[in-house]
């Protein structure tokens, strides 16, 4: 068994948190400690809140005073609601909390069945129950729990160098996997914007956007994660980056960004894309060729099938790179014009590719979102690493904020000059002008 112990100061957060799980059938109150119950398996969140606040003395200063804790058991052990509740109350026998106000929550929106725990850690006294040795203690404890109730022994996953980075499963436990894919791009691979950032998560059916606002007069700054099926669409609620982990939060992602710059070598993936590009009849045998290559690209359409954006990933050294850095002819105009325009390709000299136009997003949704917004794409992940290259695009805002971000030069003249490659240049720069002021990847 695997037990999660997390602090914090919001306790309507966790009860709300627990109370969605009820409210759509995918969890029930399965017993309560000194907090009112009325068997019917339901919470009524206010009053559940308003028992907790009794128990807190005015006088207390602790600014964390409660705890949301999560009993995992092995995905084989199966147990019954009432070895639940007894496995949860000896825990928190065992674990010093027996005396604290608890309610009980069996989640079952995934396979895994599991319990969920909030309660208070600050007694009547106002003093705060120690944490002290927490991490071990708790190790000890559920080793004896898993021999009480004849459980397997089941520990947290580890990450290791070699381990595969799939795509989601809509079926599985989708926090965890968010988390352990975030974790695993940002520990391999490099980039230096949001934009490079969700290029690298399409390929896995997640995506990133920040979050900025104000509550009770204070401004945060943040990042919340969605979860996408194949072409793009957000299939569930978001995860606040503070529930994954502080490799997920903004300050964490914005340090990578400032490491990558030093790190990352542009050399070898021009080298292999220019060549690539050289031998190319089309879209089509570019994106195959460059598979070949281990480097993945994704593109992002406009409605009329224009490329509005080219980011290449590149499996070999780890980077990820938005085309305009690797050079003019690699940006996403350039690209565009090569694949998409064949009258202006004639022209200039340029072979005529027979390349089907990809229909994916509106002109209005590529000026209102800047390259840094959409990234989910239509992507494979084989287990043996190597990744097909996303094809699709899809925006959902995240409430009533646009949170554009600046672009990465990729409106850029090409190979060929129009006059509607031209004020398609100027609008979106314009925008780019205006979200720089909110905030710089």
């Amino acid at each position: 068994m695997v037990a999660k112990i997390s602090i914090g100061n919001s306790l309507y957060g966790a009860l709300n948190y627990n109370g969605e799980k009820i409210n759509k059938e995918r969890g029930r109150v399965l017993d309560t400690n000194k907090i009112f119950n009325d068997g019917s398996g339901t919470v009524d969140i206010r009053r559940a809140y308003e028992d907790f606040m009794r128990w807190i003395p005015t006088s207390s200063r602790t600014e964390r005073p409660m705890m949301h804790i999560s009993l995992n058991p092995h995905p084989d052990d199966r147990l019954s609601d009432t070895d639940f509740t007894r496995l949860a109350h000896d825990y928190m026998q065992m674990m010093g909390f027996a005396d604290m106000p608890y309610l009980i929550v069996k989640h079952e929106d995934i396979d895994r069945h599991h319990v969920h725990i909030v309660a208070l850690r600050v007694g009547t006294d106002g003093r705060c129950i120690s944490d002290r040795n927490n991490f071990y203690k708790n190790k000890k404890v559920c080793r004896e729990l898993e021999q009480k109730y004849g459980l397997k022994v089941a520990e947290r996953e580890k990450i290791t160098p070699d381990m595969p980075i799939r795509k989601i499963d809509p079926d599985g436990d989708l926090k965890r996997q968010v988390a352990n894919t975030v974790k695993m791009v940002g520990m391999r691979y490099k980039f230096q914007t949001l934009g490079e950032y969700n290029a690298i998560l399409s390929l896995y059916n997640v995506k990133c956007e920040p979050a900025d606002g104000r509550v009770n007069g204070r401004e945060y700054h943040g990042l919340v994660y969605f979860v996408t099926d194949d072409d793009g669409k957000v299939i569930a609620n978001p995860f606040k980056a503070s529930r994954l982990g502080k490799f997920a939060g903004r300050e964490a992602i914005e340090g990578r960004f400032g490491r990558a710059k030093e790190r990352i070598d542009l050399a070898p993936t021009k080298r292999t894309v220019a060549e690539v590009l050289a031998a190319a009849t089309g879209k089509d045998d570019f994106v195959a060729k460059l598979k070949e290559k281990h480097i993945d690209v994704v593109f992002r359409y406009t409605d009329n099938g224009r490329i509005y954006g080219a980011t290449f990933i590149d499996h070999n050294t780890m980077s990820v790179l938005n085309g305009s850095r690797l050079g003019k002819e690699f940006s996403a105009n350039a690209l565009n014009e090569r694949f998409n325009n064949p009258q202006v390709q004639a022209t200039n000299g340029i072979p005529v590719l027979d390349t089907p136009v990809v229909v994916q997003e509106s002109e209005q949704n590529a000026e209102t979102h800047s390259d840094t917004r959409s990234q989910s794409g239509n992507t494979n992940s084989p287990s043996d690493g190597h990744h097909q290259s996303a094809t699709s695009n899809s925006v959902t805002d995240y409430g009533d904020n646009d949170f554009s971000l600046p672009g990465l030069d990729l409106f850029q003249p090409g190979m060929a000059v129009n006059p509607d490659e031209e004020e398609f240049r100027r609008r979106m720069q314009r925008k780019k002008k205006s979200s720089r002021k909110r905030f710089r990847p």
